[in-house]
């Protein structure tokens, strides 16, 4: 009866899914090496037939197992390879290198090499420490277009396990993932749409099992739309059959069709295909015979999930669901709890004719197969040198960062207001909620512009939320970041009612920007989220998604993400806006631009270690970019030779003359755009002051670019002193007074009132050189700030703050700063023994800038790497930066071209540019199009169009005299830029 019944099930089945059924690939590993096959097989016993047919678990750290250690612990598994013959073991918690060292061991004791498996959906990770980690399958699910770096992602991985010696992975999951209240699969999932999950699937394990590794896409014949989680009990699946062959299983067929080497069997219990009670599809043979085998066609080898899992021992205890699980058609055993047992139990199914002895052998055979096929016939132990190293690859982190960027969802932005804008309008506090520390989603921010940083913790108090309030009330844009400890519906994926306490009051402001970096369906458990001025959907908390999330909320990247899932009427599939990148500097790796980072970091830093080594400079920061994107930030050395402060990326340093060009020469470029500013009027026209000077008829176009017969410089603080050192009347003070209001030098020089004017009537009475020809002179950027105040009506300062600087967000960029920050945030400069007679820290090197009061056009802004970067990125970008056009494109164009190129001049206005036979005041490879310029205090800024490179280079070379100047003797600033030139021109 039970046989006719079985009989009626199958051809009803047929019916019902042949007319759909795709055309079958075989897998690839079928019918290879036959003769180490053959071999094989014929040295092993019935038995250890049977037993390469069952996986036991195994884990390299007892103490973090999360399964039963006396199953799966070194001793336990020798004692099963050794007495059982076992075909294989799946991994689980552990490191590397401690796995790696007992998959050798125990390859080296079994008798037929063993497939090595493990759960690395998302990498070894998954399992192990130490190791990459992958997004989550739901968060790739939100990549629209081509899925070509999934099909990268799976080939990474695959090179990774074959180089720990595994030779499966069980992934990808191919279950579509439509009921949010799924326990176990949930972010496992590519998501809800049949389609998307088949194509994803389709090009992970195609990028596996191109570079060797074999597969198990899992949970057949679907686990998404479960609400149990069959490692606790035995879910039903209550669908028809026509459900389930259009949604269910359509991922399964698109894999099968491709060729795909192994399908996992679920534990499941589906009335509609097998209406035994409680028997789960991993024991069902209409299931993973009739439908699995035969009607899709599938020959690849067939895993069960665990076997010790409760959705099959609640109801089949014992060993006897191994036999059963083989019965009904599977190849593999996975996690069998009790080896003797099982074995025991499928020689009794043998014996009374439920399963042939000759089913056995073929299985047997096809297990062979794949082992010859991922290289078992020629096994070689892991090698364990490098395997840190190895298992830990750049590519895969370039590989995790541009995936994350693609997935990153908006999904909501009320008066597209992200990307942020007008950043000078802006008073931005980040919270991270749910961290107990500044967080990685909070430095990036940083990067951009002026953000007060606080965070919360998950479980915060009363008093904290209290002071948490009261700080934030003078700011008008919240950046928030909802910092999810689990992924997990079980434990409200993380988020205590403390959070949402804190995120609804913050939401309530109608000033946050709220990222959520976690399970999307968590979006189901925060009170109205849909009323934040613009939410961010991130997926997970992961360094890579706060990275780049900071960055996309900027504009340095776009959002391009779609829901994967339906989460709720306000947050449905495929939900998602657009948002556009806007020209502000990205945050990246070497391997982004084609570059290598191991040599890139070598070069750079051997040289950076040369200055230091020969004492050019006590330290320096270097950062470069390239296309707009930051590849290499570090800081080198210390504050002072004998200092303990170590220089931090941060740290302000006194750029000298780069001021002219960081300063004076954007201010004239401004005007110029205003058509304010003439470059072809002379000084009497800007300055009346010259009109019956020696000066008055020079051309400023001239004069910029240093061929305007200037004075190189007038040492003006001599200028103030008596013969026998005292200082002249109307100069300097030891004391501070109405008639002596500036400080020089900290508290004890002070400088006259208007003593200026008499700087500036120095400058205009100076005699002129007597021959034509270039010479570079300070004299004429001593003037400009009085021409920009007197064309703009602001002063200098003002002028750069209000115009530039805070629109760009560069705002280390000032003058005098110890008005604004701590001394440990600057590097001291140089220590003056002639003049001001004290260590210069925070205050101005050059004289003439400090007897100005420490502002002038010449020298005197201070600013850390980072803030230079962003404005000579707006001058690579022909004057757009963050969405605005702040320059015209024409006053890039006239102001950094040779001007003067048939008189041999290199200048443009302003700006230097590179001799036209090599000199070394540019890099050796830069192109005629670059320009740049250095400053005294060992600075130097270079960009270059042809290559789309921008670089900063800071130093305080003249710490503790001037009379160092090895840093030029021995090429250091240069010498780091043309490290990429070189590179670059490899590829």
């Amino acid at each position: 009866m039970k046989h006719s019944f079985l009989f009626l099930l199958s051809i009803i089945l047929f019916h019902t899914f042949i007319s759909k059924a795709q055309i079958s690939t075989s897998p690839s590993f079928l019918h290879r090496n036959q003769q180490w096959v053959d071999s094989v097989f014929a040295t092993l016993t019935p038995d250890e037939r049977i037993a390469q047919l069952i996986m036991v678990a195994a884990v390299s750290d007892v103490k973090r197992a999360v399964i039963d250690p006396k199953t799966s612990s070194p001793a336990a598994v020798e004692k099963l390879i050794r007495e059982n013959k076992v075909g294989g073991i799946v991994f689980f918690q552990g490191g590397p290198v401690p796995q790696a060292r007992l998959t050798n061991y125990y390859q080296s004791i079994s008798k037929v090499p063993l497939l090595v498996a493990m759960d690395a959906e998302f990498g070894l990770a998954m399992r192990i420490d130490s190791t990459v980690r992958y997004p989550y399958q739901m968060t790739l699910g939100a990549i629209q277009g081509s899925n070509e770096l999934i099909y990268e992602m799976g080939a990474q991985l695959a090179k990774q396990a074959k180089r720990l010696g595994m030779h499966i992975n069980f992934a990808p999951v191919a279950d579509v993932n439509n009921n949010p209240n799924n326990p176990v699969i949930s972010f496992r999932s590519f998501g809800e749409n049949k389609y998307k999950v088949a194509d994803k699937a389709v090009a992970y394990m195609k990028g596996m099992q191109d570079n060797g590794l074999l597969t198990s896409a899992k949970h057949f014949p679907g686990h998404g739309d479960t609400g149990v989680d069959s490692h606790y009990d035995l879910p039903l699946i209550s669908h028809n059959t026509n459900r389930i062959d259009s949604l269910e299983l359509y991922p399964f067929k698109a894999l099968i069709s491709n060729g795909i080497s192994g399908i996992m069997i679920a534990h499941l219990s589906i009335p509609a295909l097998d209406k035994t009670p409680n028997l789960p599809s991993t024991l069902s043979k209409p299931i993973v015979s009739e439908l699995l085998r035969s009607q899709l066609g599938f020959q690849g080898l067939i895993y069960s999930d665990a076997m010790n899992m409760k959705g099959v021992t609640k109801y089949f205890p014992d060993g006897k669901a191994d036999a059963m699980g083989l019965e009904a058609g599977m190849d593999l055993l996975e996690f069998t709890e009790d080896v003797s047992k099982s074995i025991a139990e499928i020689k009794k199914s043998i014996a009374e004719g439920k399963i042939s002895q000759a089913e056995i052998d073929y299985r047997c055979r096809k297990v062979l197969e794949a082992k010859a096929w991922a290289g078992l016939n020629h096994y070689k132990p892991v090698d364990l040198n490098n395997l840190y190293e190895d298992l830990n690859p750049k590519a895969a982190e370039l590989t995790n960062r541009l995936l994350t960027e693609k997935a990153l969802t908006v999904l909501k932005n009320d008066n597209n207001l992200l990307p942020l804008r007008e950043l000078d309008t802006l008073k931005i506090a980040s919270v991270s909620i749910g961290a107990d520390t500044i967080t990685t989603f909070q430095k990036t921010l940083g990067l951009y512009t002026s953000v007060d940083h606080f965070f919360i913790p998950a479980k915060a108090t009363d008093a904290q939320v209290a002071d948490l309030r009261s700080k934030l009330k003078s700011y008008n844009l919240f950046l928030v970041g909802v910092h999810l400890g689990s992924i997990s519906p079980r434990t409200n994926y993380g988020l205590t009612d403390q959070m949402n306490a804190v995120l609804k009051e913050l939401i309530a402001t109608n000033k946050a920007v709220v990222s959520i970096f976690g399970n999307p369906y968590a979006l189901n458990k925060i009170e109205k989220p849909e009323a934040a001025k613009a939410l961010i959907m991130s997926y997970q908390l992961t360094p890579y998604t706060q990275d780049l999330s900071a960055q996309l909320i900027f504009g340095a990247i776009p959002a391009k993400g779609k829901l994967p899932v339906t989460v709720n009427v306000q947050f449905p599939y495929n939900a998602g806006i657009e948002t556009p990148a806007i020209g502000r500097l990205k945050y990246t790796i070497p391997e982004e631009l084609g570059l290598d980072s191991k040599v890139i970091t070598y070069k750079i830093d051997s040289i950076a270690n040369v200055a230091l080594t020969q004492k050019a400079t006590p330290g320096c920061v270097v950062q470069l970019a390239k296309d707009g994107k930051v590849f290499f930030r570090k800081a080198y050395g210390k504050h002072t030779y004998e200092g303990p402060e170590p220089v931090k990326l941060t740290d302000l340093y006194d750029l000298a003359s780069v001021t002219k060009i960081t300063a004076s020469t954007l201010a004239l470029m401004s005007l110029w755009d205003q058509k304010k500013f003439d470059l072809d009027a002379t000084m009497k026209d800007y300055l009346p002051d010259f009109k019956n000077s020696n000066k008055a008829d020079l051309h400023w176009r001239r004069v910029l670019t240093h061929s305007a017969r200037l004075k190189a410089f007038i040492v003006l603080w001599k200028e103030a002193q008596n013969q026998d050192g005292s200082w002249k009347r109307k100069t300097f003070s030891t004391k501070e007074s109405k008639r002596y209001p500036t400080s020089v030098v900290g508290d004890s020089l002070f400088i006259f009132k208007n003593y200026d004017k008499t700087i500036f009537k120095a400058i205009r009475d100076s005699p002129l050189n007597e021959k034509e020809g270039y010479v570079y002179s300070d004299l004429s950027f001593i003037l400009y700030p009085q021409i920009v105040k007197s064309l703009s009506g602001e002063n200098f300062e003002d002028y750069l703050k209000n115009h530039y600087y805070h629109k760009l967000g560069a705002n280390s960029l000032t003058f005098n700063p110890k008005r604004f920050y701590k001394l440990e945030d600057i590097v001291p400069t140089e220590r003056d023994t002639f003049f001001r007679m004290t260590q210069l820290h925070g205050q101005v090197h050059d004289e003439a800038a400090a007897m100005l009061g420490g502002l002038s056009g010449h020298a005197g802004l201070f600013g850390d790497a980072n803030d230079v970067m962003k404005v000579w990125q707006m001058y690579l970008q022909q004057g757009y930066y963050g969405g605005q056009q702040l320059l015209s494109k024409d006053a890039l164009i006239e102001f950094t071209r040779y001007q003067y190129p048939e008189e041999g001049s290199r200048r443009g206005i302003g700006f230097d540019k590179p001799t036209f036979k090599y000199s070394g005041n540019a890099p050796k490879y830069a192109s005629p199009s670059s320009f740049g310029h250095t400053g005294y205090t060992g600075i130097m800024t270079w960009a270059d169009p042809a290559w789309k490179l921008n670089y900063v280079f800071l130093s305080n070379r003249v710490y503790p005299t001037r009379e160092n100047n090895k840093i030029s003797a021995l090429n250091i600033r240069t010498a780091i830029m043309d490290v990429v030139y070189q590179e670059l021109l490899k590829k």
